[in-house]
């Protein structure tokens, strides 16, 4: 049987891509952090590959922050406040879906 899908199921679903892309950006912070501490398998291709996958992913949302906000020293505050903007058109886009 085929339902039909309501504004409430495509914007939960729109609120959780948002949510999935939030997560990629963390676990892409924690991984460089991780192996920037020395936390690395020597010569491991799947540590690689999946650091690699997390940058190819977040970068292109973090560029344009880091282009703006200049880092403090060791600190970069562009995810910080790519998350919370994430959050905000998020939940924006998807209150707006559902009416």
């Amino acid at each position: 049987m085929i339902t039909a899908l309501t504004r409430g199921d495509v914007a939960d679903f729109v609120d959780a891509l948002f949510n999935v892309y939030v997560l990629i950006i963390i676990a892409y912070i924690v991984g460089s952090l991780f192996f920037a501490m020395g936390g690395r398998i020597p010569y491991s291709r799947w540590t690689r590959a999946v650091l690699d996958f997390l940058r190819d992913v977040s970068e292109p949302v973090l560029a344009p922050f880091r282009r703006i906000i200049p880092p403090l020293g060791p600190l970069d505050l562009s995810p910080i406040i790519a998350i919370i903007l994430l959050r905000l058109v998020g939940g924006l886009i998807a209150s707006l879906i559902r009416g």
